[in-house]
């Protein structure tokens, strides 16, 4: 199992092409629209309704990026579709809205938010919303997921899709999690056992060791979040692929 050469051949717009003083914030339709207008593939997030449905969301809580307030696993799918994008005037997406939108026409890169913050084994139900959404879905699309078990459990519910780890320096005080934690984390231990094809690391740590020797091992190695042309060419003297915003790459 191995990414499909869409994911490599053009940028991947992060949370879409977004850009708020343009109507397009991120993980919008909008921003949607206008990567696969442009030819971007795209990278989305997702995150669990309370009724169990993946929403296109990247935060835990509404207000940074909608005109509404509290966790937003607490409203229904509907209602997180009239919630309105702050800079846009569309609601919340569901995820299965977005692969009817995209349909198959640029590669789709998907994160599945760690749900409790904890980075555990305490995985399912987004998992579950993902595999029901995308079930039959027949473009490039790829999953990933900063909690491993997130990622393993993907491996069980969509053995046929591509899978990825989002990795990172994992630095205690940024994560809000113990050494320990971030310590087993930073090894992506659980790469092989996955079953995975590609990591997509942060940008600024891209000349871990660790990092070098999965390259070797022949992973395919993405990277987040390069915000200029500047860094993007610093970049991609190690990645395969970058995922980008605030310029045009």
């Amino acid at each position: 199992m191995t990414l499909q050469r869409s994911f490599f051949d053009r940028p991947i717009a992060h949370r879409a092409l977004h850009d708020v003083t343009d109507g397009r914030p991120e993980n919008s339709r909008a921003a949607i629209r206008a990567a696969i207008e442009k030819g971007y593939r795209i990278e989305i997030d997702l995150q669990l309704s309370a009724d169990n449905q993946a929403m296109v969301f990247h935060d835990y809580g509404l207000d940074r990026l909608a005109h509404g307030n509290g966790p937003i696993s607490i409203h229904s799918a509907q209602a997180l579709g009239e919630i309105t994008l702050r800079g846009g005037d569309e609601g919340i997406p569901t995820f299965a809205e977005v692969l009817e939108l995209v349909d198959g026409r640029v590669a789709l890169l998907v994160e599945l938010k760690d749900q409790d913050g904890q980075m555990g084994p305490n995985v399912g139900a987004l998992e579950r919303a993902t595999a029901n959404a995308a079930h039959g879905y027949s473009g490039p699309i790829a999953m990933m997921s900063f909690n491993p078990h997130s990622v393993l459990h993907m491996a069980d519910l969509m053995p046929e899709i591509p899978r990825g780890i989002t990795t990172s320096s994992f630095v205690p005080e940024k994560w809000g999690l113990p050494e320990s934690i971030c310590a087993s984390l930073r090894d992506i231990p659980d790469y092989d056992r996955a079953k995975c094809c590609f990591i997509s690391h942060e940008v600024d740590d891209l000349d871990r060791p660790r990092v070098a020797k999965l390259k070797s091992e022949g992973a395919a190695i993405l990277c987040w979040t390069v915000k200029s042309a500047r860094q993007e060419i610093t970049a991609r003297k190690i990645a395969d692929n970058i995922t980008f915003e605030q310029y045009l790459a």
